[in-house]
């Protein structure tokens, strides 16, 4: 393939085809991943170095998580608990979220202008709404760049279940994404057949090959970086810390007290990649999209959140990870607080909650208030993308820093958002 014929190519088609490239010339399959930290830029402050992100897909309802409202109609069939926080409740669902709310920083005030699923995570995972010229990354490929690789050989950023490319950053920050928790990162080992010695002549026959091929792409910055690609996908293979990625490699109780969900092994790998150096964890729940009888599915799924955020926040403060990994539960919007028909709740962006914990956030508050019915935001609304420079701040990523893409358009990580100040 020509620089020209390989330059008209999106992101997705370009990994694929350096993974089929890595795949027969090395004898393994293994996603490429972080080229070039060389432009991985110095700190600003801010306590976080790592980012744990639940993401809830399908739009958590606020009334049936964090911003109940037991005194108006709108509650239906959920109850509410006291929290640790005087005067503040949680879901009924929320129990041990409830118990650590002294470490939480609640925003009930989120307010987007989007209802449309597709369009609304994309914005929250990257500030912007989706256009046709352009794809924008998501955090995991901002820190990527900005703050570099804490570990020389594991991926910056992992995706568990889904999440957003590296957009005009290009494949080299791109989040590794992973299917399965259990399986971790499959097709990484090296055959039996294939020893060191045949392995690094294999190297050097293809260098041997396209030789000609480098030459005249030598000026392809999107090309030039496919060395790199090679050695550090064999670092990778040859790494003794490959195993962080092996979640079995934990007691029978850790895993017991995750559970045995998706989501709860997902959490589980998430703090074992953190405590190994990975920058980024992407785990995300779904569905939460309750149009029709919403208590026959919202009990377990609500409880499932609240088991599995509760034991990781009490699993990296008890490893001393929690000071400086900062986690985030996250949706795309709410759900609309008046009961439809079908004994469901339908989309609403006007008003929906986050919350925050960990490096760089001030925990033990709510920010913001909505109404009586948790309908309309009555006090300090907050956009996705104020929520998005706030994460930023918290990092040290300066939340107005242009960086541009490859057509010359500057983008920042908040596109305009400021940070919350008493969040942080």
């Amino acid at each position: 393939m020509l620089p020209a014929e390989l330059n008209q190519l999106d992101d997705l088609s370009r990994r694929q085809f350096m993974a089929n490239v890595a795949k027969c010339s090395l004898g393994v399959s293994l996603l490429p991943f972080g080229l070039n930290d060389a432009l991985a830029q110095s700190r600003t402050g801010g306590k976080a170095q790592r980012v744990i992100y639940l993401y809830m897909s399908g739009a958590m309802s606020q009334v049936d998580t964090f911003d109940p409202k037991p005194k108006s109609d709108v509650q239906g069939d959920t109850g509410v608990v006291s929290t640790a926080i005087p005067g503040v409740q949680f879901s009924e669902y929320l129990p041990k979220l409830a118990q650590r709310a002294k470490q939480l920083a609640v925003v009930r005030s989120l307010s987007t202008s989007t209802g449309a699923h597709g369009p609304a995570r994309y914005l929250l995972r990257t500030s912007y709404s989706p256009i046709a010229t352009t794809k924008h990354p998501g955090l995991g490929s901002w820190m990527h760049k900005k703050l570099g690789r804490i570990h020389k050989e594991l991926p910056a950023a992992v995706q568990i279940g889904g999440g957003v490319g590296p957009g005009y950053m290009g494949a080299e920050f791109a989040p590794v994404p992973l299917g399965d928790p259990s399986k971790g990162l499959e097709n990484t080992k090296q055959p039996t057949y294939l020893k060191d010695s045949a392995f690094d002549k294999r190297m050097r026959l293809s260098a041997a090959f396209d030789s000609s091929f480098r030459r005249r792409a030598a000026s392809n910055s999107k090309v030039s970086g496919y060395d790199d690609l090679y050695q550090e996908a064999i670092g990778l293979l040859r790494s003794k810390d490959l195993s962080a990625f092996d979640i079995m490699k934990e007691p029978a109780a850790t895993r017991n007290a995750y559970g045995a969900s998706k989501f709860g092994r997902g959490a589980l790998l998430a703090r074992r990649l953190v405590e190994n150096g990975v920058r980024y964890v992407e785990v995300s729940l779904g569905s939460w999209d309750n149009h029709y009888e919403l208590w026959n599915t919202l009990p377990d799924k609500a409880a499932e959140l609240d088991n599995v955020a509760g034991q990781l926040l009490t699993d990296l403060q008890q490893r001393g990870l929690l000071k400086d990994t900062l986690v985030v539960i996250g949706t795309e919007f709410g759900r609309k607080p008046h009961i439809n028909e079908r004994n469901g709740r339908d989309h609403h962006p006007a008003a929906f909650s986050s919350v925050l914990a960990g490096g760089g956030i001030k925990g033990g508050q709510v920010y913001g208030a909505t109404d009586a019915d948790a309908f309309h935001v009555e006090d300090d609304q907050v956009s996705v993308e104020e929520l998005n420079a706030t994460i930023a701040t918290a990092l040290g990523i300066r939340h107005d820093q242009e960086i541009h893409s490859p057509d010359g358009r500057p983008f920042t990580i908040g596109n305009g958002g400021k940070p919350i100040a008493k969040l942080l």
